[in-house]
């Protein structure tokens, strides 16, 4: 068994998991209107961790070093994880994993890099300097596949804990805003000109978010969280081989990937409680999703998306939604999908519409990316 040891999320939203929770329990969104020139030519909504209290709350702890924005939300965001976990960070038998898309991508304005040594723009360097900081000896595994990297992340901790490799492992994930991945996803004319609207009918595009995200893993059920503990039951991972960017059309690479998970969770479609979608709010993704979840036979269970909330956190997105999702199952609470007002997908599919109570044991998390790449995960509530 690999159980939940401890957990954090850091974004727009706040500095822990407590807060986040907090503030979407009081439909909260941490999407604004951003006309920052340094993240689009043109005004654009985003959702952006607040500076100010990043470098505040970095001040607070031992640092000898300087360290760059997605260090620091990365570095604050696991202790505040291994705090309270009963996880030694720095035992040869705690692995240690870090999923991102872009890693330091803000380093490619000339002016702050000359700041730091050439390497830091690197993700396995971002990666070593995080890993330095907690402690751990061991050599960082980077995950980097597209917007799946999170949910991957916490698979292949699963995994190293499930072969024997390690007893515990970190699995932490974190993306920053720039103007390279606002204007990437513009080419494609996939951002929102609103706040995101996952599987509405008048969804108009992504909206992208910055974040970091902590989930400290354990083969040990006497450490961390005690009441309703959290166990990942198993997961699967595929490729659609359709387009560098567009996902399938007929959702196949997706429901191959849940049935890897009930499979390897030796459980039925009908034990399932509740499903944590990717859902990104572009016109393909949300289709293809809905194909997924209806071939898989799961489209009258309860769904929700949290980029209403915090908008795409790229490759932290599985992990800070996973720690969403754990909040739910734990409080026997279902969060309405933000933004959600007419379904607008092909397949009928029950979305979340408001803050309500279910009894929920087994949650399925989904994920998807550019390059066809789909992942599934479940978790299962003790």
């Amino acid at each position: 068994m690999v159980y939940i040891a401890g957990d954090n999320v850091i974004t727009s939203l706040g500095f822990s998991t407590a807060e986040n929770i907090r503030n979407i329990r009081e439909h909260v969104c941490g999407i604004t209107r951003s006309e920052d020139k340094r993240i689009s030519r043109t005004p654009v909504p985003v959702s952006l961790v607040d500076s100010d209290r990043l470098e505040k709350e970095f001040e607070k702890i031992p640092s000898e070093k300087e360290y760059t924005r997605l260090e620091k939300l990365s570095i604050l965001s696991i202790r505040d994880a291994l705090l309270g976990s009963g996880v030694d960070g720095s035992d040869k038998r705690t692995g240690i994993i870090f999923s991102t898309t872009k890693g330091n991508i803000d380093l490619l304005d000339t002016d702050l890099a000359s700041q730091y040594e050439d390497h830091r723009i690197h993700l396995w360097s971002a990666a070593n300097e995080i890993q330095k900081y907690v402690g751990n000896p061991n050599t960082p595994i980077v995950i980097s596949n597209a917007c799946i990297s999170g949910s991957l992340a916490v698979l292949v901790g699963q995994r190293l804990i499930n072969s024997g490799k390690c007893d515990h492992v970190i699995v932490a994930g974190a993306d920053i805003m720039s103007e390279f991945i606002v204007s990437g996803f513009q080419s494609f004319q996939a951002v929102s000109e609103e706040p995101c609207k996952p599987f509405d009918k008048d969804r108009s595009g992504i909206t992208i978010g910055e974040g970091a995200g902590t989930i400290i893993l354990t083969a040990d059920p006497s450490v961390g969280k005690k009441n309703s503990r959290i166990t990942v039951m198993g997961g699967g991972t595929s490729n659609d081989a359709n387009h560098i960017s567009g996902p399938s059309r007929t959702g196949d690479g997706l429901y191959l990937a849940i049935n890897m998970a009930l499979n390897e969770a030796g459980l039925q479609v009908g034990e399932i409680d509740y499903i944590s979608a990717h859902g990104t709010g572009t016109g393909y993704n949300d289709e293809m999703e809905a194909k997924a979840i209806a071939w898989a036979s799961l489209e009258r269970k309860p769904v929700n998306s949290f980029k209403g909330y915090i908008g795409h956190t790229l490759g932290a997105a599985g992990i800070i939604e996973s720690v969403y999702a754990f909040e739910s199952m734990t409080g026997n609470l279902l969060f309405p999908s933000m933004g959600f007002a007419k379904l607008g997908v092909s397949k009928e599919l029950n979305i979340i519409k408001s803050l309500d109570q279910a009894s929920l044991h087994h949650c399925l998390k989904l994920a998807s990316g550019f390059g066809g790449c789909n992942a599934a995960v479940i978790y299962r509530k003790e």
